[in-house]
């Protein structure tokens, strides 16, 4: 079971968390700051596994799912878009356990929910009469 799910840029801001245990808000700050400096001081091609205290810690430097959804995605885009963001990770894990593996099922199921707020919005924007 994943305890937490930290996404933070190059120079170390953090931009997207998800926690999966209950953990002070002190715990949590502690944890951020560990996991983004062993992670940023680590070479490119060195091993996306790390050991921490009783944790493994596993980390990606690239999120494929937010570059295929924003197209190339870049900081802003999660900025601005933070909700369509957690949606993403909403879509392939809940509760701290993997849901969907498949990228493709993932990109569908952001592709129906985007047509559905479009209709809405239609839906919303048109007059009452």
């Amino acid at each position: 079971m994943m305890r937490f799910l930290l996404l933070f840029s190059r120079q170390g801001k953090l931009r997207l968390q998800k926690w999966f245990t209950a953990l002070s808000d002190r715990e949590k700050k502690k944890i951020i700051r560990d996991v983004t400096q062993m992670v940023l001081v680590r070479p490119p091609k060195a091993c996306n596994f790390l050991q921490w205290r009783d944790l493994k810690i596993v980390y990606r430097r690239y999120v494929e799912l937010l570059d295929q959804y924003f197209g190339n995605v870049c900081e802003l885009d999660i900025i601005f878009n933070f909700e369509k963001a957690y949606f993403i990770f909403d879509e392939f894990v809940i509760g701290g356990e993997v849901q969907e593996t498949s990228k493709v099922s993932v990109a569908k199921s952001m592709e129906e929910a985007d047509s559905l707020q479009e209709t809405m919005e239609e839906y919303i924007s048109k007059p009452t009469y």
